[in-house]
């Protein structure tokens, strides 16, 4: 432990930290904007999920590991490696000259993003007691909050085109940009962070991790963009969907067992079995493994809901995120200090879960018809609910293992909210195609499907129209932006006469649209706010049952640890 550092000290170390931490959680939504210039400039449409998917799977991988490295080797150490490789490999993703070469510096971002992530939680628990970790914490769940707002917002404005020092900006500076805030960040973690490991030699579990890589990236790959990333193989082969995730989630299954079975021999596992000896491990990680899923049932889905129902950008769409953005931000930080001040935390997180369940039951009031006003109104009473509870979870499960298992400790609640994150959206993403396949019949009986369909060239590039997501692609405001500008060309070849009452026959069939299309989606966002709002509900329920060990203060000279 390192409490008895200065505190200029630990102030520079957790700055750097932060700012390291912050780029992971940006790359996270700023890469969301560039996607459609990335799928432009490569023509790769149908490598799109890879993009995604191949960072999703690396960091996950890479979290669980990273953390019980760091407990062997040291959180300075780790912290640099993961540092270096984010910095390097966001380098090489906007350098990429084709969509192959993106996709595989996307895979080697991830890991560092895993381990950046993985170390940022836990070296508050190095550096402060528990009871001070609360007013970190909280910071740090401000830093994701803020990154929510501004990665849409700065990934849409560089990728419109800048210029920044006599150079024009595109979709590669969403990459660049972390360059610089990298070397700096690598910079002071060097300088002033002290090194720490165990006296002993470490022994890696390599099988241990080895499986557990398999285990994670099958399991990602079994529920997140499967039928887009295996299109070919499942063309070529004739075999349904359904048989090849069988066959995935027994290979999950198969993978897992050996995991336990190498995992309760190994002498330093990857995550040792006796944590889930521990009643509020298991509390703790059912608790994230709920929200994350949760969370992103909320977070996704209302920006989707603002472009589709609102007719907002995407950029636009991030910035009417700010009410529950600022409600995390507020609630975030004054909860960390009032936690290190009272030294007890389980209040804290059944209240702010309570309120949060609270408000995302009111997200299934929302329809095409209600204002932005009403829903930044519910938007506020979830960000300080979740800015209550987010950050809480990371101090829980520190306060209930010594110092050297921290790491594992502390990415394990990370792991599991990862995960819940990713079964809830791809869980989510299926409800909502659902729901507008039940419509699908409607919607293309309408004018402006018929019409868009007489010239499948214009519309090709977005998919086919049979297909649900494409329906929802058409309505988003760029694309409708497109399809009209390539009308309107077709409209200026006809005569003068008629020239206006087509262009304006067109717009109204759009709006026709676009009205069948937000009503369709609003009516399966109900259904997702449902489910979330049950996931809350057992969220809380299990912040309940949880045990709370005291927040100790530091000691006057307290032993820092065995430095490298």
């Amino acid at each position: 432990m390192h409490h008895h550092l200065s505190l200029r000290r630990k102030l520079i170390i957790m700055i750097s930290v932060m700012a390291s931490l912050f780029l992971v959680a940006l790359d996270q939504t700023i890469i969301a904007t560039a996607l459609g210039r990335i799928v432009e400039e490569f023509h790769a449409f149908e490598s799109l999920g890879w993009v995604v998917t191949a960072y999703l799977i690396t960091t996950t991988i890479a979290v669980p590991i990273a953390g019980k490295l760091s407990d062997l080797f040291g959180r300075r150490k780790i912290l640099l490696i993961g540092v270096a490789i984010f910095a390097l490999s966001s380098l090489m993703s906007g350098l990429s000259g084709g969509i192959t070469e993106l996709i595989l510096w996307r895979a080697v971002q991830g890991i560092g993003g895993g381990i950046i992530m993985a170390n940022a939680f836990t070296i508050v628990g190095d550096l402060f007691a528990a009871r001070e970790r609360g007013k970190w914490q909280g910071l740090i769940g401000a830093v994701f909050g803020l990154s929510s707002v501004v990665g849409p917002l700065l990934g849409g404005w560089l990728t419109e085109g800048q210029m920044i020092f006599g150079l024009t900006t595109d979709w590669r500076w969403t990459f660049f940009i972390n360059v610089p805030i990298g070397i700096i960040a690598f910079t002071l973690i060097a300088i002033y962070s002290p090194a720490l490991k165990h006296a002993k030699k470490p022994i890696i579990d390599y099988l241990g991790a080895a499986l557990l890589a398999i285990m994670l990236s099958v399991l990602i790959l079994a529920v997140d963009n499967t039928d887009t990333i295996f299109a070919g193989l499942l063309d070529a082969t004739g075999m349904s969907l359904t048989v090849l995730r069988a066959i995935m989630f027994t290979i999950v299954g198969a993978a897992g067992v050996g995991f336990i079975l190498t995992e309760r021999k190994a002498t330093e596992p990857i995550l040792p079995l006796r944590f889930f000896k521990n009643h509020n491990f298991n509390m703790i990680v059912l608790i994230a493994g709920l929200f994350g899923a949760a969370f992103m049932g909320s977070i996704l889905y209302l920006t989707q809901f603002n472009q589709q129902v609102f007719g907002a950008s995407p950029t636009e769409s991030g910035l009417m995120l700010l009410p529950m953005v600022g409600g995390i931000m507020l609630t975030s930080i004054i909860s960390g200090q009032l936690i290190s001040r009272i030294g007890h935390y389980k209040p804290f997180i059944q209240v702010g879960f309570v309120v949060a369940t609270i408000g995302m039951m009111l997200l299934t009031t929302l329809t095409p018809e209600v204002s932005y006003g009403y829903e930044a109104f519910i938007m506020v009473i979830i960000g300080l609910g979740m800015g209550v509870g987010m950050p809480v979870l990371n101090l829980a499960v520190q306060s209930e293992f010594a110092q050297k298992d921290l790491g594992v400790a502390t990415s394990s609640n990370q792991l599991f909210r990862s995960l819940g994150s990713t079964i809830g959206t791809a869980v989510f993403g299926a409800m909502l195609t659902a729901g507008i396949v039940a419509n699908i019949d409607s919607i293309k009986q309408t004018s402006y499907v018929n019409h868009l369909s007489q010239n499948t060239a214009a519309v090709e590039q977005f998919g086919e129209l049979d297909d649900a997501n494409t329906l929802v692609t058409l309505n988003t405001p760029e694309v409708k932006t497109i399809v009209r500008d390539n009308a309107q060309q077709q409209f200026n070849q006809l005569p003068e006469s008629v020239r206006d009452q087509v262009s304006e026959e067109f717009i109204a069939e759009q709006d026709e649209f676009s009205d069948k299309v937000a009503q369709s989606f609003s009516d399966s966002l109900h259904r997702i706010f449902i489910l979330a709002s049950g996931l809350m509900v057992l969220a809380t329920v299990a912040a309940f049952f949880l045990k709370e060990r005291p927040l100790r203060a530091a000691e006057p000279g307290e032993a820092p640890g065995v430095a490298e």
